[in-house]
């Protein structure tokens, strides 16, 4: 393995590269999946018969589809229903970020709505009623009081959402996105090295998600430590 990166520098280059690529499309379809899932809820914990209708509609699609089909969905089909215009300027401005970014967020998203929904639904009644009596709006209750207890709450499925986010990024490559994936691809295609391009992905792909599993426990410490 050490000799198939000292083979050719450029290997090591091309794997960097490509984590960079798959950290970045990671981390923003994460922030805005966690929004997204925010808004989702507070639209379904409001009780409006049409608003819970279309989240739960959104919630079951993104849920019952595979993430591989939904981003095939937005990277070919979409793109046919936009202007030639637009599609020309998506296509010159790394289109294929875009629309991996696009799915893999409400793919996230509708995951982690439930899962926020679930730890809002374990919180006493009484604090809302408590911070409507003191006259806080609902959205203020929601924002200051609700929402904060309901994802320490839901910590540990958010932290399970994380990864699976994390590792859904690979599925990314299959429209082009210049990922690690990507990378090894082009590696075992120059190489015919199987073994070894699978073998260094394979354990890149291993540490993020310690990592990720780290920061989720060390922020289930902190959480811990401020409720005691």
């Amino acid at each position: 393995m050490k000799d198939l990166l000292l083979a050719n520098p450029d290997y090591v280059t091309l794997l960097l590269h490509g984590l960079g690529v798959t950290v970045r499309l990671f981390a923003v379809s994460w922030i805005l999946a966690m929004l997204l899932a925010s808004l989702l809820t507070a639209i379904r914990s409001a009780g409006g018969r049409i608003g819970t209708w279309l989240v739960a509609v959104f919630v079951e699609y993104h849920r019952n589809v595979p993430g591989l089909v939904q981003i095939f969905v937005w990277y070919f089909g979409v793109p046919q229903l936009l202007p030639t215009s637009v599609q020309r300027w998506i296509n010159h401005h790394n289109g294929e970020f875009f629309f991996s970014c696009i799915a893999l967020t409400l793919y996230a998203a509708a995951y982690m709505s439930e899962d926020l929904r679930s730890g809002l639904r374990s919180l006493p009644r009484g604090q809302a009623e408590a911070a409507r009596s003191l006259g806080m709006s609902y959205g203020q209750t929601l924002r200051h009081i609700l929402l904060p207890q309901a994802v320490r709450a839901s910590l540990p499925p958010l932290v399970n959402q994380t990864l699976a986010l994390f590792k859904a990024t690979s599925l990314a490559m299959t429209v082009g996105v210049a990922d690690m994936m990507h990378a090894t691809r082009q590696i075992e295609n120059e190489t015919y090295r199987t073994f070894e391009a699978f073998f260094i992905v394979s354990v890149a792909y291993v540490v993020m998600s310690w990592l990720i599993m780290g920061v989720g426990a060390y922020t289930s410490r902190r959480f811990a430590s401020t409720r005691n």
